[in-house]
């Protein structure tokens, strides 16, 4: 009784949104989940429903001739500087899809607390004198060998 009429419509405007959110997930799973690549790609370590979901929708794995290209387009390939004839190599380039970026490695995040083969590369890259964010980056190349595989195979991950 205490409740205004206006919380009682912003509750309702929020119920409705979040059932509107439910059904458009449900919508956008169905076909996914009978996706052989996106099933393959829940067995890696750190991808979940949502990444594997977003790698089979971002990339055509069919335009990519190999990982480095797959990697480049994501934005996980160094780059390179190149004055006159000298060529030196750099941190991860500021192109590429920077949706994909992000997703590859914000899901290594899970990883550098594992005790998996990707965890230990990441206190490697730590041991080595890495920052946290360029050891997930360092990662999240590591692990683009393994999802160009299951991409293009469509087989499940093993270590």
């Amino acid at each position: 009784m205490a409740e205004s009429p206006q919380a009682r419509v912003l509750a309702r405007r929020i119920r409705e949104s979040a059932e509107e959110a439910a059904g458009l997930e449900a919508e956008i799973a169905a076909p996914l989940a009978e996706d052989g690549a996106c099933s393959c790609l829940l067995s890696v370590p750190g991808i979940g429903p949502g990444t594997a979901s977003e790698l089979v929708i971002g990339i055509d794995i069919g335009d990519f001739p190999d990982r480095d290209h797959l990697a480049s387009y994501c934005g996980i390939a160094p780059g390179n500087r190149q004055s006159g004839k000298s060529i030196s190599s750099s941190g991860s380039s500021r192109q590429g899809n920077k949706r994909l970026k992000n997703l590859l490695i914000f899901s290594c995040n899970s990883l550098s607390r594992s005790k998996g083969r990707f965890g230990d590369y990441y206190r490697r890259c730590r041991d080595r004198g890495m920052c946290h964010g360029e050891a997930l980056k360092a990662v999240a190349g590591k692990r683009m060998k393994v999802i160009c595989a299951i991409m293009r195979g469509e087989v499940p991950y093993s270590a």
